[in-house]
């Protein structure tokens, strides 16, 4: 293994901000099949392309014995009562853990095994640590009328498998009814 000179980032707490870093964007056109109500997203995408949300990653090798750590960072919004969201993903190396650490903003980080036949779906506050297990694929939500921004921890070399979400979606989804957060079963959900 090479060395690897130790470095420090800056985590702005605010506004998620962590540099240096290498940023990337997901704007709702990048995930618009994930909603629910299709015609909800043509009609925004109509007049707009709002951004969802935001990653920055440190750079650190993808490598065995790292530990990769970025800043995520969800914009609050809604297509109908439907709440921004991630993509989600699963670890390519499925027994890699991942941990949450929420510093700003409410949101919902809903998880489930690889059949999809059980699910979690946990609430993210600051000072909220979530665990992932191995195995668990995640996806996080913004429920609150601020950024959600939380810091990830997770091994560099796990990678991140977007194809299985996008063919099965997630069971759950996080719905505002009535002026409350409410997690129902997604009808669009199909099994893997």
């Amino acid at each position: 293994m090479k060395l690897f000179r130790p470095f420090n980032v800056v985590v702005d707490f605010e506004t998620g901000d962590l540099t240096p870093g290498k940023k990337i964007t997901r704007y709702l056109s990048d995930i618009q099949h994930f909603f629910l109500d299709k015609e909800k997203v043509k009609a925004v995408l109509a007049k707009e392309n709002p951004l969802v949300y935001e990653v920055i990653y440190a750079e650190v090798p993808e490598e065995a014995g790292h530990l990769a750590h970025c800043t995520t960072i969800i914009y609050p919004g809604k297509v109908g009562n439907e709440f921004f969201f991630t993509k989600g993903h699963l670890h390519e190396k499925l027994e890699t853990a991942e941990i949450y650490f929420t510093l700003k903003g409410q949101g919902r980080l809903i998880m489930a095994s690889p059949d999809g036949e059980e699910c979690e779906v946990l609430e993210m506050f600051p000072g909220s640590a979530s665990y992932i297990p191995p195995c668990w694929s995640h996806r996080s939500v913004n429920v609150g009328g601020e950024p959600l921004i939380f810091y990830c921890i997770f091994f560099a070399d796990a990678g991140h498998d977007y194809a299985t979400i996008d063919k099965t979606g997630f069971p759950k989804v996080v719905l505002e009814r009535n002026g409350e957060v409410v997690v129902e079963n997604n009808p669009n959900w199909k099994k893997a």
